[in-house]
């Protein structure tokens, strides 16, 4: 038995200075950007909910009865139902039809943060247990091949990923790339966001949730549409944004499980991440592929505040939530 999902908004805090920062994406790979560059921390808040949350005890989320994708539609149709295989599918995915499903809430241990290498690669692999340990759990329910994704911690100027070399700068925070997450420390901008682990907490998890994407076989489906219309297109930076969008989602989502849950994720943490938020997305960074600020932080409350992963659904959302 576990206290649900939070459900209800949490008192919004006061106002905080606001950074620029970009997050900007290409093949299934994503790259959070930190500062007013280029792509990353675009939508890094951790929204904190506006009320209170129910504190009585009630039974754990209950998976649904099925995990055949519904048919097809424009926005992805399931191209495979077999256990232990990936569901290309978009707004029919199975796992974003129950809308009473999501995290279970449980309490996430961190080290104390400190900025420096050593500290933060601590700090990011306790994260990483921790997120493997809610979508790991969330993901095998529904029969997907869940496998936690590789941690990279690049110190040189420059590293190589599948997706070709990734220059580290204050516009590479951490980057995802075919079941690798990469974290360069002096991506970081440490200098500028100090000692706030909710604001890194919320960026691993946002880049976190497009590994979520891959191992469901939204990132495959997506970019097949992607591709087909190609990227830079109207179709193609809709499509971006939709997945943008529902990773900062399923990041809120991670946040609203943990935060006062016994561990170390706190409400000042949830606090700071939430504030964050609104200072990302493509107003910031000038692009067009991962949404206005206001919907960068909206879809991250919106994973925050109620934990349910069918309010996650961005490839059912009318584009006018999108844009």
């Amino acid at each position: 038995m576990t206290s649900p999902p939070p459900r209800e908004p949490l008192p919004p805090p006061s106002s905080a200075p606001r950074h620029r920062a970009e997050r900007r994406s290409s093949r299934p790979v994503t790259a959070f950007a930190l500062s007013a560059v280029v792509v990353l921390l675009a939508g890094l808040v951790v929204f904190i909910a506006v009320g209170n949350r129910p504190d009585s005890p009630s039974p754990t989320v209950a998976a649904p009865t099925s995990t055949a994708a519904s048919g097809g539609n424009a926005a992805g149709a399931a191209t495979s139902s077999v256990d232990g295989e990936k569901i290309l599918a978009l707004a029919s995915h199975p796992i974003l039809q129950n809308p009473d499903d999501g995290l279970q809430n449980f309490a996430c241990e961190l080290p104390e943060w400190r900025s420096d290498q050593a500290s933060a690669e601590a700090f990011f692999t306790a994260a990483d247990q921790c997120l493997n340990q809610a979508w790991g759990e969330f993901l095998e329910r529904y029969h997907l091949p869940f496998t936690p994704p590789t941690l990279h911690f690049p110190t040189g100027t420059h590293f190589t990923t599948a997706c070709g070399t990734i220059a580290v700068s204050v516009a590479t925070a951490a980057y995802y790339c075919d079941d690798n997450l990469y974290v360069p420390f002096r991506g970081l901008q440490t200098d500028q966001y100090g000692d706030n682990p909710g604001v890194y907490l919320a960026l691993f998890a946002h880049e976190y949730g497009h590994h979520v994407q891959e191992v469901a076989g939204i990132m495959d489906a997506v970019w097949q549409q992607i591709y087909a219309v190609g990227q830079n297109s109207p179709a193609g930076l809709e499509l971006s944004r939709r997945k943008e969008l529902q990773a900062q989602c399923f990041s809120g989502m991670f946040l609203g499980a943990v935060v006062d849950r016994g561990g170390s994720v706190t409400r000042d943490m949830y606090a700071k991440a939430w504030r964050d938020q609104d200072t990302r997305g493509d107003n910031t960074s000038g692009s067009s592929d991962h949404g206005t600020n206001a919907h960068y932080a909206q879809w991250w409350r919106t994973g925050a505040q109620f934990n349910r992963i069918a309010k996650c659904n961005t490839f059912a959302a009318p584009a006018a939530e999108v844009r």
